[in-house]
């Protein structure tokens, strides 16, 4: 696989998001032998930059990524979150949470449940609103100078957040949603509909993608695949109860029509590679810059195969063309 540099470090092009393995998605389909095994075969092919969190599944997702790192750890580029605390285990309810006190505790946490004595990279999920950035953001930099973490990161922040953080201590990643249906994150104009919670009507991170770019830091996407829509898989609004997506307004079935519409250019560029809608999804982020390193998640061994192999689909400027084109998607993100 391609590489891409994250922190002076050569990583995998693309990486792994972990979430789906314990929390969100498709309950049935969870099996954490398979998911262990799945990570493991992850490193085997140079998906090397690994994506888990306190939330996900309420310390659920650390324990296995731990699992699965055992004796492998040294492989891994491991990133994990504070920041965020789960209010409600069947709703999805998360609250906020970034006092000094529960970030430094929770990191105290997600290294035990991750079975290491170092954080790769260590993302504040969400700024509270209740607490300043610059506290919470002073208690993570306590944690590097501590060498309980080797870089910080954010989440689902604005340019004025970014800036903000990184004048008290280097910011090296930023995590948030960009996909073809969802491009918040490089200021794309009419960005209400998919703000993240936390942002009010008519206000918009920015080129939070470009502001990486021009001060060293990685951009992350999370959910580049659409949360699945943009792999043409789903084609109706019949999820299982407890999973996120049916209650997302874009995959209620009216919305979920009428985004076929983006699938159908993805799919077409797809049919002129011989690729997948997945890795023309994944290729387009990708495109997006050298800095950015996405992160598609998955449960299963040929779909992680598929999403490692848009690392080597080169779209043209014509694709990305075609692609930067596609309708705004319909329906709020969340």
């Amino acid at each position: 696989m391609r590489t891409r540099e994250f922190a002076g470090t050569q990583v995998g092009a693309v990486g792994l998001g972990c979430m789906g393995m314990s929390w969100a998605y498709t309950a049935s389909e969870r099996d954490d032998e398979a998911s262990v095994a799945l990570i493991r075969a992850a490193l085997d092919l140079g998906v090397t930059f690994l994506d888990t969190a306190q939330p996900y599944g309420d310390g659920h997702n650390e324990s296995l990524v731990g699992r699965a790192l055992k004796g492998r750890r040294d492989e891994a580029v491991l990133a994990t979150k504070t920041g965020l605390v789960v209010g409600d285990k069947t709703s999805w309810n998360l609250v906020r949470n970034g006092t000094p006190e529960h970030v430094k505790a929770s990191a105290e946490d997600s290294l035990r449940r991750l079975g290491t004595d170092v954080i790769d990279l260590y993302y504040l999920h969400r700024v509270d609103p209740d607490v300043p950035l610059a506290d919470s953001w002073g208690a993570m930099a306590e944690l590097v100078a501590a060498g309980k973490v080797r870089r910080l990161g954010l989440s689902e922040v604005s340019v004025a957040q970014a800036a903000e953080a990184h004048a008290i201590h280097p910011v090296a990643a930023i995590q948030s949603e960009l996909s073809l249906w969802t491009r918040d994150a490089m200021g794309a104009p009419g960005g209400v509909a998919g703000m993240a919670p936390g942002h009010t009507a008519g206000e918009g991170p920015g080129d939070v993608v470009a502001w990486c770019a021009a001060n060293g830091a990685a951009f992350v996407p999370y959910s580049p695949l659409g949360r699945g829509f943009l792999t043409g898989a789903v084609t109706s609004a019949d999820f299982e109860d407890t999973d996120f997506r049916g209650g997302n307004p874009r995959f209620q079935e009216d919305a979920l029509k009428a985004n076929l519409r983006i699938v159908d250019v993805v799919k077409a560029v797809a049919e002129r590679h011989g690729a997948t809608p997945a890795q023309v999804a994944i290729a387009w982020t990708l495109a997006q810059g050298e800095h950015v390193i996405p992160i598609p998640g998955t449960k299963k061994q040929r779909y992680l195969h598929d999403n490692a192999d848009a690392a080597d689909l080169d779209l043209t400027e014509g694709d990305l063309a075609e692609l930067d084109d596609v309708p705004a998607a319909v329906g709020g993100r969340y």
